[in-house]
């Protein structure tokens, strides 16, 4: 293993600074260049499969994505630690009923030792209302954010943290596209994008720089190539299970892995244009199968298994994620490789009956599929 890739899954590895408030976040339609540029370190949270969820779930209610009931459920036993605010992104029906259930403990049971929490809409339409509609929102977040820390976020703060966030993405995709010459599992991609997603801009391009220098000369990863698709993954149980059997996975669409890097914000070359450029970049960024239709989905499926040489096409649906069963049929159709699909799946888990048998339908030849 290249001494990047130790450090950046190294399990101890420093998440937070001492010397500034952490801001943590839900959902990847958080504009988090503005969460830098108000002066917090950004926390992505994270749900854990292995921990016992029962009073998130008490509280959200049943036939909800247990990930919310995880990180609500670890929020109230105050397992992220010393949080300062919390933003909620609407990007499912999951976080918005955890923004709503987070901000009524904060009313009925002002006890409970909650950070303040924000709420922000991303809404993806290609329409100009739409954009000024996130416009609105990006700007309602910086001003509530200036108005917690005491510090507001001035335009070249924010044009710094524009170009750190930037350049921690575009390091990224450049690890990830290593991926299409097997330079790594996705199980330790997932451990790379979470690292990324912890620690300050600065330090994650530290060490994602040095990680694109070492890992050309590291050899091939084994494994049958797939493509990932479906429900996103906050743990690497899944991959690991996966790639257990066989598989390799050198690509996936879900905003925790290559999706969360696919596009910049960019330099607008005027700081009046800053806001609007990261609104855009937010409401353009994906696609994801909450929101996006079903051809764009397909299509860009199709075009990640044939730009990482993937030679077949695994979904994973988790239990009450409800959106990517209605993209799988034209996916599967537009991969052109052999395609299975697992669905129902437990939270951080897989069925290893259902896997063996995915396994057995993608090594088969593409004409048998």
């Amino acid at each position: 293993m290249s001494a990047a890739l130790a450090a950046l899954l190294d399990p101890a590895l420093p998440g937070r600074t001492p010397d500034r408030p952490v801001a943590g976040y839900v959902g990847a339609d958080v504009p988090v260049e503005l969460l830098t540029a108000a002066g917090y370190h950004p926390l992505r949270l994270s749900g854990s499969p292995h921990e016992d969820a029962s009073p998130g779930r008490r509280l959200l209610g049943g036939g909800l994505d247990p990930v919310a009931c995880s990180v609500l459920t670890r929020l109230l036993a105050g397992a992220y630690g010393q949080l300062d605010v919390l933003v909620v992104s609407r990007d499912c029906e999951a976080s918005l009923r955890l923004f709503y259930v987070l901000r009524e403990l904060a009313r009925v049971e002002p006890s409970v030792a909650l950070p303040p929490v924000h709420l922000v809409d991303v809404l993806h339409l290609p329409h100009r209302t739409t954009t000024r509609y996130v416009l609105a929102k990006v700007r309602g977040l910086r001003t509530w954010l200036a108005g917690r820390s005491g510090r507001p976020a001035g335009d070249d703060a924010l044009a710094a943290a524009v170009a750190a966030h930037d350049r921690v993405r575009g390091l990224l995709r450049a690890t990830g596209d290593l991926r299409a010459q097997r330079g790594l599992t996705g199980t330790e991609f997932l451990g790379v994008v979470d690292a990324a997603t912890a620690l300050l801009p600065d330090r994650a391009a530290e060490l994602l720089t040095a990680l694109v220098a070492e890992l050309p000369d590291r050899g091939p990863r084994p494994g049958h190539p797939v493509h990932l698709t479906g429900s996103s993954h906050d743990s690497p149980d899944v991959y690991a299970a996966v790639e257990a059997a066989g598989l390799l996975v050198v690509g996936e669409d879900h905003d925790r892995g290559d999706l969360l890097a696919a596009t910049d914000v960019g330099d607008p070359g005027d700081p009046a244009g800053l806001e609007l450029a990261l609104a855009e970049r937010y409401q353009f960024n994906g696609p994801a199968a909450p929101r996006a239709s079903i051809a764009e989905q397909a299509a860009h499926t199709a075009a990640r298994v044939h730009a990482r040489g993937a030679a077949g096409l695994l979904g994973y649906v988790r239990r009450h994620d409800d959106g990517p069963p209605w993209d799988w049929a034209a996916q599967r159709a537009a991969a052109g490789v052999p395609a299975a699909s697992l669905e129902h799946q437990p939270y951080g888990r897989v069925d290893p009956d259902a896997l063996d048998r995915a396994v057995r339908t993608l090594r088969a030849p593409a004409v048998a599929a």
